[in-house]
């Protein structure tokens, strides 16, 4: 188990730092010059001259790489001489647009998208499954074809389309809720998750409907199994039946589907944030990317890739301990 964790943990590492190499060397040979852009349009030469020594970008392209990645770990100095800045670990830079630490940027915004990706999860979670183990055990029945009909629709339903009509209905027109805003979970619980229940419900729509198509499918698969077939025959329960041999058995390719939405959603759902008007790391990405605020995008970059690998080391990890025929086979 040892050899097979550590074989993970360097995969993981080599993943992050070849996304952290790519995006560094894209953003850097951009044709937009980054010292031009913090110089302002009154910039003279020798002011331009000057950001470029400061931001270090009169050194080789391996120089700048290598100085990124030690400042993510231990920290550097940003500028020279007397312009010279201390920034601490984690150092994602700073942002051109409001001078703050990236690092900064992006806690401010982890706990609003963390609180949409837990409540949207749990949403499409038990949705998903609820309606694709009923489909399954109801196979080829009226039930079954109205439940396979309505995830399709709900699939083929936009965000940007779900979202501004949920908007519309229950804000404007019936004014059941109010307007999104994100309020803190230790201020107000209950405002919490009321300000955030349409963000919530518009995420999961599209996400219940692939749960419940892959939960039916797993389900119909492992309710034909010879196992199966047996704990019928000693006169077990339906509900045992289903429940503790059946589900238990099918819920193996949702955990796998759950870890890699919940990673990749941690790194920002951009279209929800941006509809709802929620601070979170997807709005951060989108206001960065039209400022074209590079240092931001990169560290945004970054984090939406630590999640992403997490969530495949986590499931590997997970693979591993119910299965050691996994550690065997890697």
């Amino acid at each position: 188990m040892t050899v097979y964790l550590l074989r993970r943990l360097a995969a993981a590492a080599a993943v992050l730092l070849a996304v952290c190499l790519t995006t560094f060397v894209i953003f850097t040979l951009l044709p937009s010059n980054p010292a031009l852009i913090a110089c302002g349009k009154s910039c003279t030469a020798e002011r331009l001259a000057e950001i470029s020594s400061q931001m270090g970008l009169d050194r080789p392209l391996p120089a700048q790489f290598t100085d990124y990645v030690i400042g993510i770990f231990a920290g550097r100095s940003l500028g020279t001489g007397q312009y010279a800045i201390r920034c601490d670990f984690p150092c994602l830079g700073y942002s051109w647009q409001t001078g703050q630490p990236v690092w900064d940027i992006l806690l401010e915004g982890l706990p609003i998208t963390f609180s949409l990706a837990l409540g949207a999860s749990v949403l499409w979670l038990a949705g998903g499954l609820a309606a694709g183990v009923a489909s399954a055990l109801r196979k080829d029945t009226l039930t079954d074809r109205l439940l396979v009909g309505s995830t399709v629709v709900s699939a083929a339903l936009p965000i940007y389309f779900v979202g501004p009509m949920l908007l519309f209905l229950t804000v404007r027109w019936l004014e059941l809720m109010p307007y999104p805003g994100y309020v803190a979970f230790g201020e107000d619980p209950l405002a919490w998750a009321r300000n955030l229940l349409l963000a919530w419900v518009a995420l999961a729509m599209l996400s219940a409907a692939m749960y419940a198509r892959q939960s039916r499918s797993s389900m119909i698969e492992t309710m034909a199994e010879p196992y199966i077939r047996t704990a019928r025959a000693k006169g077990l329960r339906r509900r045992t039946v289903v429940v503790k041999h059946g589900l238990r058995a099918a819920l193996t390719p949702i955990v796998t589907l759950l870890g890699m939405d919940l990673g990749a959603l941690m790194g920002g759902a951009i279209i929800t944030e941006s509809i709802f008007s929620l601070p979170g790391i997807g709005k951060i990405t989108a206001d960065s990317i039209t400022g074209q605020d590079y240092p931001v995008i990169l560290g945004t970059t970054l984090l939406a890739a630590f999640f992403i690998v997490f969530a495949n080391l986590v499931v590997d990890l997970l693979y591993g301990v119910v299965d050691p025929r996994v550690r065997h086979a890697s």
